[in-house]
């Protein structure tokens, strides 16, 4: 009995199958299906049973993953405490959302890089709700979103808020909010729901709201003339001193982002725990120096 077979054997427990486990583990099917069936052969029983939906755990599997759960605990306790940084050679999937990925992630990743120089990082911009799906599928081991993520297996680190500002066009002195193009986060998105709400509760249905996937390409509609915007007051500080748009009060104030660093808490990867830490002290550090 093998650390490989039994890290196989979770993964093949928590993902209800052996191609999603495969993916998680970044091997071929094959190789998971080998070495399932050499920990069956070894323990002389059954694990798995075969259902619809892929696998689920027999008596003798539960009883496995109750032992095999505390043994993974242990070997993280071992990596944290004793193993030293430089020699962690493991692949950190990381998934950002873009008003991240535009501020401190270049920090992070750098920090990351000096502490752990065996480390092996993939970087994913997306919007939250996406990061979410493919951090609960397993798909990612970090995402910095709009969170929390309300889910019992889910940490979540709490990093600083981003702050809000209107924008409009330099030429466009007075906006009328109940008539002139709304630039904002995309669809999917909790300021685009709650900008949606108070433009309506504000000046009826007659408000139009124009949302972006990309916040760069949002500051240069504004910069444009096709709207006024309410966008991350840090990433429009440079346009502003372009003087290509410039900030007004409309008399509100939209409510600070919340992002999080937000990583599977169950099981626990010492790993991925002291990145997400490390990334809660960048933005901090971030944050006070802007």
């Amino acid at each position: 009995m093998t650390f490989e077979q039994l890290k196989t054997f979770l993964s093949v427990a928590r993902m209800g199958g052996v191609r999603r486990a495969a993916e998680q583990l970044n091997v071929s099917q094959p190789a998971v299906s080998t070495r399932i069936s050499g920990l069956e052969t070894y323990l002389g029983t059954e694990l798995f049973s075969r259902v619809s939906t892929g696998v689920v755990l027999t008596r003798q599997g539960v009883l496995l993953r109750n032992h095999a759960e505390q043994i993974m605990e242990i070997m993280e306790r071992i990596k944290g405490e004793v193993m030293a940084d430089d020699s962690v050679s493991s692949l950190l999937r990381l998934g950002v959302a873009e008003t991240v990925a535009q501020t401190w992630l270049p920090d992070f990743i750098r920090e990351l890089h000096s502490r752990f120089p065996r480390l092996k990082i993939e970087v994913s911009v997306d919007i939250s709700v996406n990061l979410r799906e493919m951090l609960l599928d397993r798909s990612l081991d970090l995402t910095m979103l709009m969170g929390p993520v309300s889910e019992y297996s889910v940490d979540n680190l709490d990093l600083p808020p981003f702050e809000l500002s209107w924008y409009r066009p330099i030429d466009l002195r007075d906006p009328d909010l109940s008539t002139t193009p709304v630039i904002t986060y995309n669809r999917n998105s909790r300021p685009h729901r709650e900008l949606t709400q108070e433009l309506r509760d504000r000046y009826g249905s007659s408000a139009q709201i124009f949302p972006t996937n990309s916040l760069s390409t949002g500051f240069e509609m504004v910069a444009s003339g096709i709207g006024v915007g309410i966008l991350p007051r840090v990433l429009g500080r440079r346009l502003v001193e372009e003087k290509r748009i410039t900030t007004f009060d409309p008399g509100w104030q939209a409510t600070p982002l919340r992002f999080t660093a937000t990583f599977i808490g169950e099981p626990r990867n010492e790993l991925i725990e002291r990145a997400a830490r490390i990334a809660q002290d960048v933005a901090r550090d971030f944050g006070e120096a802007g």
